[in-house]
């Protein structure tokens, strides 16, 4: 083997006990870090996943929901962050025609388009 190729890697950081810190020492953290990491977050475990909730959902190609009914799962195997579903309604709702939420056979309604 010639070398290793990580195609995506992670790195969050912070500091767990009471000090001061300047701002500027969390900038050269991820700065010494950026040609390695391609996420960065400053902050705990929680922090991280709603990161990469939002980055996934960015990443979505909402063309493919237009004009359509849309169900967001209520019941996962994984913990969802909150801020998760909000951020989905918001890239959803410019296309869908309506969204939904929970399982099929019990759903409440978030978006109706007029």
């Amino acid at each position: 083997m010639t070398g290793l190729f990580i195609k995506e890697s992670m790195l969050r950081f912070f500091c767990s006990v009471d000090a001061i810190i300047p701002a500027w020492a969390y900038m050269l953290v991820a700065s010494a870090l950026s040609d390695y990491a391609t996420t960065i977050v400053h902050g705990n475990a929680a922090e991280l996943e709603k990161v990469l909730f939002r980055n996934m959902i960015e990443s979505l190609n909402v063309n493919e929901y237009r004009d359509k009914r849309c169900v967001v799962k209520g019941c996962s195997n994984l913990p969802v962050p909150q801020s998760a579903y909000a951020h989905l309604v918001v890239k959803l709702r410019p296309v869908a025609r309506s969204i939904m939420f929970g399982e099929p056979c019990s759903t409440v309604p978030v978006y109706k388009r007029g």
